[in-house]
């Protein structure tokens, strides 16, 4: 009896796996391009259509309302239909909420269905794109990767789509003609581009829950610890902080620092979109030694970085000065990164297999309570100074890391990564 040797490479190593999860991938992305276009063109509509800024805070956090019935719908859906036709039908929708922000420029009454809309299809790709990266980066799919990388990829895909998302609509809106509308345009090209890569990627659970290919066992958890009350001690407290801190770098602090860039103030909220999610891209390598390290080193360090980018943003509104409010963007984008890392690795760790949709899309819902921060503060500001409220929101911070430093200290365990 013969056998047959897998092909090797010229080096003589094997040859590497198809990476389907880096197809699967461009999905995140189109999830967090579609959230972050709209932040960086809020100046234009307020110098353009004239939209006061509690309206365009309010048009901001709608986004939530959308996003949660995405996640919470989308997430079991997956786990039951598979993850394509919901990617599929997210993306679709996604685009749609596109068409009409672009329509909402000479019809204001639009921007609000379009951003609800994106919400809807961004919370669906967040919580069945999550899952498929995942599956995808574990066997049979992927058996050269590290455990824990399918969450830090899902991670760096979705900052990619939220740094470059909000940096091209506002260049496009800068120079380019109609801006309310041609600013739009890169992320139709985007979710079209993400689905014609994403046929090609292969389902990995069948209708009715079960994997289509299954060779791992359930998640190896800490001894003694359920998946629900692990989630609800150590992953839920820190969740909502994951987009406190990047909604208050990209709707808040530009409109507070900006009166002396007349002319540019549309780029200087690119910018603002870009370094923030950017920083949460480099913190990365840091996340993953630090998780090494301690369970909850990931949460610490995200929510302290939390504070000290509050502390710097209050600084920078109270002085005027947009240099100090770029720093803080950096630092609170840091605090994002390694939050959104901690969340994503924790839940991966947690979740049965016929279960990962579902609580990826909990922790996501969890998440985006933080985009309403934005409209929060635009509503506290009619009461108490904006840097105020924002040396307020430390207090909350502080309460959350040291609940999760007591809970993990107690409970923790070190797992590898």
């Amino acid at each position: 009896m013969t056998t047959t040797a897998p092909a090797r490479l010229p080096t003589g190593r094997p040859p590497l796996p198809p990476r389907h999860w880096l197809r699967t991938g461009w999905v995140m992305t189109a999830s967090g391009w579609s959230a972050n276009q709209f932040s960086a063109l809020l100046g234009a509509y307020h110098s353009g259509p004239g939209l006061t800024a509690a309206t365009t805070s309010a048009l901001f956090g709608v986004y939530v309302l959308g996003l949660i019935p995405g996640l919470l719908l989308g997430g079991p859906l997956a786990d039951r239909r598979g993850r394509r036709p919901v990617v599929f039908t997210a993306l679709a929708i996604s685009a749609l909420a596109t068409a009409l922000l672009m329509a909402g420029a000479t019809a204001t009454g639009l921007l609000w269905p379009g951003r609800f809309l994106t919400g809807i299809g961004a919370g669906a790709l967040l919580s069945a794109g999550s899952a498929w990266i995942k599956e995808l980066s574990s066997p049979p799919y992927d058996t050269v990767s590290a455990p824990g990388a399918a969450a830090r990829r899902s991670g760096l895909f979705l900052s990619a789509g939220f740094a470059t998302g909000g940096l091209a609509a506002a260049l496009t809106a800068q120079w380019a003609p109609a801006p309310l509308i041609t600013a739009y345009l890169p992320h139709l090209a985007l979710s079209a581009a993400a689905a014609l890569l994403a046929a090609r990627t292969p389902e990995t659970a069948t209708p009715g829950g079960q994997l289509a290919a299954t060779t791992t066992a359930a998640p190896v958890l800490a001894p003694g610890t359920a998946p629900a009350p692990a989630f609800r001690r150590l992953v839920a407290p820190v969740a909502p902080w994951v987009f406190v801190a990047p909604s208050i770098a990209l709707a808040t602090l530009p409109g507070l620092v900006d009166a002396g860039l007349t002319g540019w103030q549309t780029v200087y909220a690119g910018i603002v979109t870009a370094v923030t999610p950017g920083t949460g891209l480099l913190v990365a390598p840091l996340a993953r030694r630090l998780a090494a390290r301690h369970r909850i080193a990931t949460a610490v360090a995200g929510l302290a970085a939390v504070i000290l980018g509050l502390l710097l943003a209050a600084f920078a509104v109270a002085c005027i000065r947009p240099d100090a409010a770029l720093l803080a963007a950096a630092v609170l984008g840091a605090g994002y990164g390694l939050c959104v890392a901690y969340g994503l690795t924790e839940v991966a760790a947690l979740a049965p297999p016929d279960r990962l949709a579902r609580l990826t899309a909990r922790f996501w819902a969890l998440c985006y309570l933080g985009f309403c921060t934005p409209y929060a503060i635009t509503l506290l500001a009619g009461w108490f100074a904006p840097a105020t409220v924002l040396l307020a929101a430390v207090v909350p911070a502080a309460a959350t890391l040291a609940l999760i430093a007591h809970r993990g200290t107690r409970r923790g365990t070190r797992r590898p990564v």
